[in-house]
């Protein structure tokens, strides 16, 4: 069972297994039609294509963030149509740093399924190995997946109820630029949660942006930002509950397990004017 990153080699491997489904979740937030375009003109062989907007979120309410979570009901319909079982291995993969793959990952487990691991390098890393990729569309037979009670999501009142506690640590995997205030394009308020500590998302992958660093790599960083804190009691939260997976997968891959997700993230905590903002550093 692979529950973290999978090498290019080990997935190459396991192309044709019928136990392992393989999902393309690329995505650009700028140009939401993206992936598809990418996905039709080249994808690994035997993957299907998930949408960020359509089949990772769920109705946005405005007040809610920009990428809200599905039911879980919705969520594991979506993955019983693709073939998805409760014994079936699934690797996500996109081209952006593994960020819109990481998310399929978390909420894969929030659906109680184990078996869901990363595709470390990508597109980027398959595309340099040379491998194969395909432009045909496979179908598979649907699967019975039920979602389970998994990982539990905080909310906005959750992070509130905290913000005093000196155990917790609350992680913004967003840029600097964005975390500070200076700069914000996608939310309409910018600066972050007070109290948060900035980890750019993109620090867990190596010199050239493709492959995680190795575990104790991260551990060591890691280990220096938490500051002697448990990895439970670490909040993670980005701009909309994408790219925070990402800091929490580093952290597993690391050995530092059982941080939690606040999916709502800062789009939603920025939405109501009566929740505290900070700016700066």
């Amino acid at each position: 069972m692979r529950t973290t990153l999978v090498s290019g080699d080990e997935l190459a491997a396991h192309l044709d297994d019928p136990a392992w489904r393989i999902f393309d979740c690329r995505h650009d937030l700028q140009d939401t039609a993206y992936g598809e375009k990418a996905y039709a003109k080249g994808h690994i062989p035997g993957a299907l294509f998930l949408h960020l907007d359509r089949d990772l979120s769920g109705e946005k309410t405005g007040g809610n963030g920009r990428h809200p979570l599905p039911s879980r009901e919705a969520f594991a319909a979506t993955m019983a149509a693709c073939g998805v079982g409760p014994d079936t291995q699934v690797v996500a993969y996109d081209n952006e740093g593994s960020i819109f793959a990481s998310r399929l990952w978390w909420m894969l487990r929030w659906a109680g399924h184990e078996k869901v691991a990363v595709l470390d390098g990508g597109v980027p890393g398959w595309r340099r190995a040379k491998r194969e990729f395909e432009i045909d569309v496979r179908h598979y037979a649907p699967a019975p997946f039920v979602a389970r009670h998994g990982t539990t999501p905080f909310t906005a009142d959750d992070v509130l109820e905290r913000l005093d506690d000196r155990r917790v640590l609350i992680l913004d995997a967003r840029a600097p630029e964005r975390f500070s205030g200076e700069e914000e394009n996608l939310d309409p308020v910018g600066g972050h949660i007070p109290g948060a500590v900035n980890r750019f998302y993109f620090d867990n992958l190596d010199d050239a942006g493709c492959f995680f660093k190795t575990a104790e790599e991260l551990r060591e960083e890691f280990d220096g930002v938490l500051a002697g804190r448990e990895p439970q009691n670490v909040i993670q939260q980005c701009g909309s509950g994408v790219t925070a997976c990402h800091n929490l997968l580093a952290m597993e891959v690391a050995g530092l397990n059982g941080s939690q997700l606040y999916v709502g993230s800062w789009s939603e905590w920025c939405a109501d004017p009566s929740r505290p903002i900070a700016t700066g550093e």
